[in-house]
This record gives structure tokens, sequence and C-alpha cells, in this order.
């Protein structure tokens, strides 16, 4: 008997699911189990439906995406610690035609680029900021960050959050959805297949509302950070169902009024 093959095997007729084709085989430099790999495939994933490859302009500053440029074959730059909104709104207003998003983490956003992001909001620019909030600061050594959870854990807070010391963690979404200048606002996940889906359609409408030119749309991904939190992927995963779904309950906060 002829030893079967791959291709015996997995007959395209038979496929579920496959990656993008805008992802490029480099190896991630993402913990196991992070959520930012899944988040990345999602987004290539619209990018390619829509044919917007050539039409792109992504935006990273520093934090655990910085390297993004390495993993989905389309054109990036790279701001300033928490300048991304900045950036893209001069690279939006210099070229119109392209679809410019921005990809953030919590420390970026919601800390040092605070500014950017309320101002950049407001004023409406015709952009896409997708928001990575996982609670902690991933890349540079899981310190407490804006977003951290009240008694919540983290190198610079050993005994928990503590309100009264640390002040209260902050809900960027719910203040982004109360700007004049936001179209869409919405907080995703992509812990489950489901979720991923949810993300999915999220982008696509976050396609179509910069091409009606509807104002800023803002994505927030609540995430996990297995090797911030020192945990396995699997208990990070209950973890955050189980306390960041809660204070950061999924779905969307404002919707545009249909033309």
């Amino acid at each position: 008997m002829a030893e079967l093959t791959f291709n015996d095997i997995i007959k395209p007729e038979n496929l579920t699911y496959t990656k993008s084709k805008l992802m490029t085989d480099n190896v991630m430099h993402y913990c196991p189990g992070c959520g930012h790999g899944t988040a990345h495939q999602v987004l290539a994933e619209v990018l390619e439906e829509e044919n917007l490859q050539s039409k792109t302009i992504g935006i990273t500053p520093v934090g655990c995406s910085v390297l993004m440029y390495n993993y989905i074959d389309i054109d990036f730059q790279e701001a300033a610690h928490g300048r991304a909104p900045a950036l893209a709104t001069a690279v939006k207003r210099l070229m119109p035609d392209k679809f410019v998003f921005t990809y953030q983490g919590d420390g970026d956003l919601a800390a040092i680029g605070t500014a950017e992001t309320i101002h950049t909001c407001n004023r409406g620019e015709n952009i896409l900021i997708l928001f990575i909030n996982n609670g902690i600061y991933g890349m540079t050594g899981g310190q407490m960050a804006p977003t951290t959870l009240v008694g919540m854990k983290s190198s610079t807070s050993p005994y928990g959050r503590n309100v009264s010391t640390m002040g209260s963690p902050i809900k960027m979404a719910d203040i982004i959805a109360m700007l004049p200048g936001t179209c869409y606002v919405t907080r995703q996940s992509v812990n489950t297949p489901l979720g991923a889906r949810k993300l999915k359609r999220a982008i696509k409408k976050a396609v179509q509302y910069q091409n009606e030119k509807r104002g800023t749309c803002f994505i927030e991904v609540v995430s996990n950070c297995p090797s911030g939190w020192k945990m396995t992927p699997v208990e990070s995963n209950k973890w955050m169902e189980e306390n960041m779904f809660p204070f950061y309950p999924l779905g969307d906060i404002k919707v545009p009024e249909e033309k």
C-alpha cells in the first residue's frame, strides 16, 4: 500500500480555514497563547478579502506590535511611542485614498499616547484605531498599565492595583465613544473562533465607514498576556473571561446612523 501524503489527506475541497495570503512566513516573536497573532490574522483576512493590500498603510508605535511589519505584507510606518494617531492623521490627510489604521497596545494608547488618541478621535480623523487591551505593559516587563484591573498584580503592583494610590483603570472605548468625531466604537476579543469572527465583522465595518468618510473608528480588542500574567495560555484565557470581560464588556458601544 502506497504511503499517504499530506496532499492526499488535506485536499482543497476539505479545507475550511487557511492562513491569509497577506501573512508572511516569518516566525512571530509573540509569546505562546498571545492574542496578537490571531488579531493579525483577522486583520490580514479583511485586507485580503477587501482587496486592500496595495491601498493600506498601517502605523505601529513602540510595544509588542513594533515588528508587525514582519508579519503582514502591506506598507507600514513606525511611530514614536504613543504617537501613532498623530502620524496616521498626517498619512490620511496627505493620501486620503489610502486605508489607514493604527495598531496599539494599552500602555501606548492609554498612557503616553492619551493626548494623541483623544484629540485624533475628537477631530474625527478618518482612520481606524485598533487597540489591544491586555491590562499590562507586555513588552517592557509586565508593569501596571492604565487598564490594569483593581487588585490585578503586575511587576509594579505586586500586591494588586490599589485605587487609593494608583487610581482606577481607564475604559478607553467608553471615553472615546463620547467624542463627536468618532463614528464606530466597539469592544471585541479573539480568544474563541466566534470572537475572531466578530472582530472580523467589526473591521469590515470600519473599512466601510472609512470609505464613507464617517470619522474615526475605534476597535478595542480585549486580549490576554500569558507571560505578563504569569499564566499558561489556557489559564490566561479563563482569567480574562472571568475578570477582564465583566469590567470590559464586549460589544458595540457606538454605531453610526444608517444613511
